[in-house]
């Protein structure tokens, strides 16, 4: 479940900056956040603004939160404290005025109490919190998130899909997605691939599974998905004499892109050379 925070400071903003504070590693979430000086450290070739900067009189969004190191909170909270900051490296303080949203998987209240993150800080955030409850509480928003995920990785892989299954409508729904809206999106996406007509359907066997282990754990369904796509691939490539690219191609004939194809090819040990 995420849980957003959101501390307001106005109505309107001009700019949006989004974070994601657990792909950028500790060692320079600092740097990203509030800017360096040049000569700040090894490689800081110059100066350069920080997020905090690019987002002033707009708003920043800080994903996963919850994955701050402790000195980075403390620079946080001074800048929801003061409104001030000042880039790794140097002296000059700086101002800002800029909205703040917040969102986290984390269980905020364990972290605190593990001391892993800091009680003050969470309290400066917590001035409008939002509780995003898991998908299986939100049969509602099914429909509309797959037609969403639907259009948008079928234009990716370049293929007309213009309806959807009504069985698979309601198989959706009936499920309840332990993994989330991520494992509804990796649901479609691999669907999508494995589309041969113009209506999206999900094969009911990929939603059997009770819980996220054992539906790893299925050996013998994950065989057979591998066959089927393996023979699918070879087919393709039988009828475009192993040619992968091109208009002719297989890549083209399965309507999904030549990357996405060689890294199958590869995967499923294909050898597409004897394929004839």
């Amino acid at each position: 479940m995420r849980a957003p925070f959101i501390r307001l400071r106005h109505s309107a903003g001009q700019a949006f900056v989004s974070v994601n504070c657990a792909a950028i590693p500790s060692s320079l979430i600092a740097s990203e956040l509030f800017g360096h000086e040049k000569g700040a450290f090894t490689g800081a070739l110059q100066r350069r603004q920080g997020r905090f900067e690019l987002a002033h009189s707009g708003t920043i969004f800080l994903d996963e939160i919850g994955e701050l190191p402790a000195e980075t909170q403390i620079a946080l909270l001074r800048v929801l404290q003061d409104r001030q900051f000042e880039r790794v490296g140097g002296s000059r303080v700086i101002s800002t005025d800029v909205r703040v949203i917040a969102a986290t998987n984390r269980d905020l209240t364990a972290a605190i109490a593990s001391g892993a993150f800091r009680a003050d800080l969470f309290y400066r955030l917590n001035v409008f919190p939002i509780q995003v409850p898991p998908l299986r509480n939100r049969k509602e928003d099914i429909p509309m998130l797959l037609e969403y995920f639907v259009k948008r990785y079928a234009e990716k892989a370049r293929k007309q899909i213009s309806k959807i299954d009504k069985n698979t409508l309601k198989l959706c729904q009936s499920y309840h997605w332990p993994g989330n809206i991520r494992e509804l999106q990796n649901i479609i996406e691999r669907s999508v691939i494995l589309c041969t007509g113009d209506t999206f359907r999900i094969d009911e066997a990929w939603l059997s599974s009770q819980d996220a282990p054992r539906l790893e754990s299925s050996g013998p369904l994950t065989q057979t998905l591998q066959k089927y796509e393996r023979q699918l691939i070879e087919t393709a490539l039988a009828e475009s004499n192993g040619k992968v690219a091109g208009p002719n191609g297989a890549a083209a004939k399965l309507g999904i892109p030549r990357s996405t194809l060689d890294l199958r090819i590869r995967q499923l040990k294909i050898k597409k050379h004897t394929i004839r």
